[in-house]
C-alpha cells in the first residue's frame, strides 16, 4: 500500500507542478495592475497564488501521508450512472468530431473570429457602478450667493427632497468644513439623500434611477440651483482618483483665460448633444461680483494728490486699520475702525467718502454725519466719486492650476451607455473644435483610468500567455504539441465575451480579471487530455484509437474540473447584494469561458490532435513525465 502511495505521488508530481505553476502564472497579470483597480484586485490574486502553494504542498506530503493511513483493504474504483451517461452520449460525439475534424476546427474558428466581433459591441468602463443605495446630490448656485442666502436656498432644496415617501432624511454640507479637506465656496452644497429600505417603499420594485428623475423633475421649482447627482462614496472616489467629481473630464490647458473659458463653453455644448451624458457642468471660473474703483489719473494731478494717497484712505476705509488693542484675560484682539457695512456695500454712499487734499491728519470736524446718513464733506477733502469712478462688475471666481499650467474642466456623467463608447464619440465630436493657439485639451475621470489599465494589460497579459506557452513546451517539448494545448485559450475566451453580450454587461476592469483567471483552467483540461492520449500512444495504441481511449478515458476529471470552478463562481455571478457589480462581470466570464472551453476541448481538441498527428509522429518518451496513472476502462 505504501508503495502504491510513494509511486503515485512520484508519478504526478510533474503534473501538478505544471498545472499549478500555470494557473499561478495566469494571475502575475493581475499583481502588475496599478491604481484602483490594483488595490481591488491584488487581495484576490495574492489569495489564489499563496492557496495554490499551499495546495502544492500539502499534495506532496499531507495527503499522501493520509492516504497511505486512512485507505486500507480492498480498493475498487467505480463510476457512478451520471458518468457513464455521459460517456455514452460522449462516446459517438467525440467519434465523429475525428472523422468530421476539419469542419469541427473551422467552426471552432469562425465562432472565436465571430466572438472578437462581438466584443466590439459590448462596450467599455473602468469598473461596474455599484449601487450604494444613496444618492449624493451637488447643488451650485451662482458664485456671488453668500453663505446665508446659500443656506436659505438649501434649506428649500431639502424641504422638496424630505417629500418623497421613499427619502428617510436628507443633510446637507454648505461651503469649506472646519477640516479644510473638501475646499468649497459658500454657494456650493453637498446633499446626501438617505433611502427607507425598500420593503418601506410604496412601489418597493420601483428602480433607483426613475427615482432619481422624479427627484431631479421636483427640483425644478426651486429656482436658482444646478444639480449634479452621484453617489457618496462614488463623489469622493473620482474626486481621489482623477480630481473631479464626474465620470468623463475634459481639461482645457492655456494661459488666455477667457479663450479657455469660452471653448469649455463650447465642449459643453457638444457634449450636451451626445446620447447617455448627464450632469455637464463646466466649472465656475467667472461671476463674483467685485466692486472695481477706478482713479482718474488727470483729476487727482490737478488736485495734488497722488494714487497711493486715494488708495491708503480707501483701504483704511473699506478694509480697515488698526487703532489700538483690546485685552481680555491673556488674549488680545485687534482694534480695527472701518466704515460699517452699509456704507461699504453701497457704491453710491461710498462715492463720498472724503479724500484728504493734504497728507494730514484727517479732524473729525471737517467730516460732518447728516441725518440721512450721507457726509458732507468740508474743506480741504474731496469727494472719492470726483476723481474716480466706481463701479461694481464680474471678476474671476476661481483659477486652478495643474502641472504649472491654467485649466478649465468641464465634466459630465454617463448614464444609460458604456463609458467607453461614449468616450470615443465625444473624442471625435469634441475633436471637431477649433482651439485657440496655445491651448490644448486632456481627457480625464473614469476615463482616464480605463485607459491606463487597458494599456498595462495590453502589455502584461500577452507576456503571461507567452509564459504559459514556454512552460507547456517545457512540458512537451514540441512546439506542434504545446500549440494544441494553447489552442484552449482561445476557446474559453470565446465563451467568455459570448456569456457578457448574453447577460448586457460591458467590458471592464473586472471582466478583464476574469479572463486573466479563465486561461489556467483551459490549459489545465487541455494537459490531462494530451498527456493522457500520448501515454497510451507510447504504449503502442493507434493514433485514433488513443485519441478516442484518452477522450473518453479523461472525460470525468476534465468535467469535474469544470463544474468545481464553476459552481464556486455561480454565487458570484447570481448575487443581488452590494458589491454584486463589482462580482458579476468576473463570474460570468469565468463560468462561460470554463463552459466553452470544456466543451470545445472534448470536441476541438481530439480533432486538432488528429490533424497535428494525423501521420503518425513518434511522441518522445519525456512527455510521460507529468502524467497520472491511466484509469481502468468500464
Amino acid at each position: 500500500r505504501l508503495e502504491a502511495v510513494s509511486e503515485a505521488s512520484l508519478q504526478v508530481r510533474s503534473a501538478t507542478a505544471f498545472g499549478e505553476a500555470i494557473i499561478i502564472t495566469v494571475y502575475l497579470p493581475i499583481l502588475a495592475l496599478t491604481g484602483v483597480e490594483g488595490k481591488m484586485f491584488h487581495p484576490m490574486a495574492m489569495t489564489v497564488i499563496f492557496a495554490l502553494v499551499a495546495a502544492f504542498v500539502l499534495s506532496l506530503t499531507f495527503v499522501p501521508a493520509m492516504v497511505g493511513l486512512l485507505i486500507r483493504g480492498k480498493v475498487a474504483e467505480k463510476e457512478n450512472f451520471l458518468i457513464r451517461a455521459a460517456k455514452s452520449v460522449y462516446a459517438p460525439v467525440v467519434d465523429a468530431a475525428v472523422r468530421l475534424r476539419w469542419w469541427v476546427v473551422g467552426g471552432a474558428a469562425a465562432a472565436f473570429a465571430a466572438s472578437l466581433l462581438l466584443f466590439g459591441q459590448l462596450g467599455e468602463e473602468f469598473v461596474p457602478t455599484l449601487d450604494e443605495k444613496d444618492i449624493a446630490m451637488h447643488a451650485m448656485r451662482i458664485p456671488s450667493t453668500g453663505i446665508t442666502q446659500s443656506t436659505s436656498m438649501q434649506l428649500e432644496v431639502e424641504s422638496i427632497v424630505s417629500t418623497f415617501p421613499e427619502v428617510a432624511f436628507v443633510f446637507s454640507k454648505t461651503g469649506t468644513a472646519e477640516m479644510a479637506s473638501d475646499p468649497m465656496p459658500p454657494n456650493v452644497s453637498d446633499t446626501f439623500i438617505i433611502f427607507e429600505p425598500r420593503e418601506k417603499w410604496p412601489e418597493p420594485d420601483l428602480a433607483k434611477a426613475d427615482l432619481q428623475a422624479r427627484i431631479e423633475k421636483a427640483l425644478q421649482s426651486a429656482v436658482g440651483h444646478n444639480y449634479e447627482f452621484t453617489q457618496p462614496i462614488q463623489m469622493r472616489f473620482n474626486e481621489l482618483i482623477s480630481g473631479v467629481r464626474g465620470d468623463i473630464a475634459v481639461k482645457v490647458y492655456g494661459d488666455d483665460f477667457p479663450a479657455m473659458e469660452r471653448t469649455a463653453q463650447a465642449i459643453a455644448s457638444v457634449l450636451r448633444d451626445i446620447s447617455g451624458a448627464a450632469d455637464i457642468r463646466v466649472e465656475q471660473t467667472t461671476g463674483l461680483p467685485l466692486m472695481d474703483i477706478q482713479i482718474d489719473r488727470a483729476a487727482i494731478a490737478r488736485v495734488g494728490l497722488g494714487i497711493a494717497d486715494v488708495q491708503d484712505v480707501v483701504a483704511a476705509a473699506v478694509g480697515g486699520r488698526e487703532a489700538g488693542l483690546v485685552f481680555e484675560g491673556d488674549r488680545r484682539f485687534d482694534l480695527v475702525v472701518r466704515l460699517p457695512d452699509a456704507v461699504r456695500e453701497d457704491v453710491h454712499r461710498l462715492g463720498e467718502l472724503p479724500i484728504p487734499l493734504a497728507p494730514t491728519e484727517i479732524e473729525l470736524d471737517d467730516v460732518v454725519p447728516v441725518s440721512d446718513g450721507h457726509v458732507r464733506v468740508g474743506p480741504g477733502f474731496v469727494p472719492l466719486n470726483a476723481i474716480a469712478a466706481i463701479e461694481v462688475s464680474e471678476g474671476p471666481n476661481q483659477v486652478s492650476r495643474e502641472n504649472g499650467k491654467r485649466r478649465v474642466v468641464v465634466q459630465c456623467n454617463v448614464r444609460g451607455r458604456d463609458l467607453g463608447s461614449f468616450a470615443v464619440e465625444a473624442q471625435s465630436r469634441v475633436g471637431a473644435i477649433v482651439l485657440p493657439t496655445g491651448t490644448w485639451l486632456e481627457w480625464g475621470g473614469q476615463y482616464e483610468n480605463l485607459v491606463a489599465a487597458r494599456q498595462r494589460l495590453s502589455v502584461v497579459v500577452p507576456a503571461c500567455f507567452a509564459l504559459i506557452f514556454l512552460l507547456l513546451y517545457s512540458t512537451f517539448g514540441s512546439v506542434r504539441q504545446s500549440l494544441l494545448v494553447f489552442s484552449g485559450v482561445p476557446l474559453g475566451l470565446t465563451g467568455g465575451i459570448v456569456a457578457l453580450w448574453l447577460r448586457d454587461i460591458p467590458f471592464s476592469i473586472s471582466a478583464a480579471v476574469g479572463f486573466i483567471a479563465l486561461p489556467g483552467v483551459a490549459v489545465l483540461n487541455g494537459l490531462v487530455l494530451v498527456t493522457f492520449i500520448n501515454q497510451l500512444r507510447v504504449e503502442g495504441a493507434d493514433v485514433t484509437d488513443a485519441i478516442i481511449r484518452g477522450a473518453l478515458t479523461r472525460l470525468r476529471p476534465v468535467l469535474m474540473t469544470a463544474l468545481v470552478a464553476s459552481l464556486g463562481f455561480l454565487p458570484m455571478a447570481m448575487a443581488t447584494g452590494t458589491g454584486a457589480e463589482v462580482q458579476k462581470p468576473l463570474a460570468t466570464v469565468v463560468i462561460g469561458g470554463l463552459v466553452s472551453s470544456t466543451l470545445l476541448t472534448l470536441l476541438v481538441l481530439p480533432a486538432l490532435y488528429r490533424i497535428f498527428e494525423g501521420r503518425g509522429r513518434d511522441v518522445q518518451q519525456h512527455v510521460l513525465a507529468p502524467t497520472v496513472l491511466p484509469q481502468p476502462s468500464h
